[in-house]
């Protein structure tokens, strides 16, 4: 087993938890599973080997392609799954203009998966949402999205931007977060994590920004989206009791 290089067939994930999400959402595209020879330890055991019968996945104990995949010692598990793109629905999207960030990727993933967003456009250049690295961050969410590069803008925007509302975060945008009504299906728009959105989005759709003091520059990329998904999907959860 090869170590992942960008452009590659396959990736994996590292940990018994992303393993486990692979297998739950994606088990048609796993090719095996490599686990530790004291994976017995692991409370995710079980349901991994539960997971791997049920879809005929063989399962393979070798502790020097984990500590070859992982870089260390303590990673339990690895599922080899074969790259694929799921085609973004017509529902509500968050669309990354340029993201470079792995960790700030994972984060993000999590954060949509949690607010129940599950559509990810994601504008080149970017970062490679198939690297292990950011399958880690993402804490498996990344299997149960679905996710579409766009070379630019205006191809995501040929595509999708018919019936839908568009939402710009910038910091020169024209509405307070705060005013702003969710209408129908919408895109929420960011930028780069250095750079942000450049000036051409202040005319796309309805420009945002997110107030807060003069004692910072800006918010974090990954911060900046967890507060629009939970202004934009409040409406959602505020009968909410318990987590569902």
């Amino acid at each position: 087993m090869k170590l992942y290089k960008k452009g590659a067939d396959t990736s994996y994930t590292l940990g018994v938890f992303p393993t486990i999400e692979l297998l739950k959402h994606q088990p048609d595209k796993v090719r095996r599973v490599v686990v530790s020879s004291t994976i017995e330890e692991n409370r995710g055991w079980p349901l991994i080997q539960e997971l791997t019968q049920k879809a005929g996945i063989p399962v393979d104990v070798h502790d020097p392609t984990l500590a070859k995949l992982s870089g260390k010692g303590n990673c339990f598990a690895a599922g080899i799954f074969d790259i694929y793109r799921q085609p973004l629905e017509n529902g509500s999207h968050v669309v990354l203009v340029n993201p470079m960030d792995m960790g700030n990727m994972g984060t993000i993933m999590r954060t949509m998966l949690g607010f129940d967003i599950r559509n990810l456009a994601i504008i080149r250049p970017a970062v490679d949402i198939d690297d292990p690295k950011v399958i880690r961050a993402s804490m498996g969410a990344v299997f149960s999205l679905n996710v579409a590069y766009f070379d630019d803008f205006a191809s995501y925007r040929d595509q999708f931007g018919k019936g839908r509302h568009m939402y710009p975060f910038m910091l020169k945008g024209a509405a307070n977060i705060h005013k702003v009504k969710p209408e129908g299906t919408y895109s929420l728009i960011f930028g780069n994590e250095s750079s942000g959105l450049d000036d051409s989005y202040l005319e796309v759709g309805q420009s945002v920004f997110i107030p807060h003091t003069d004692a910072i520059d800006s918010l974090n990329l990954s911060m900046s989206l967890g507060i629009g998904l939970y202004h934009f999907t409040k409406d959602e959860f505020i009968d909410q009791t318990v987590l569902r």
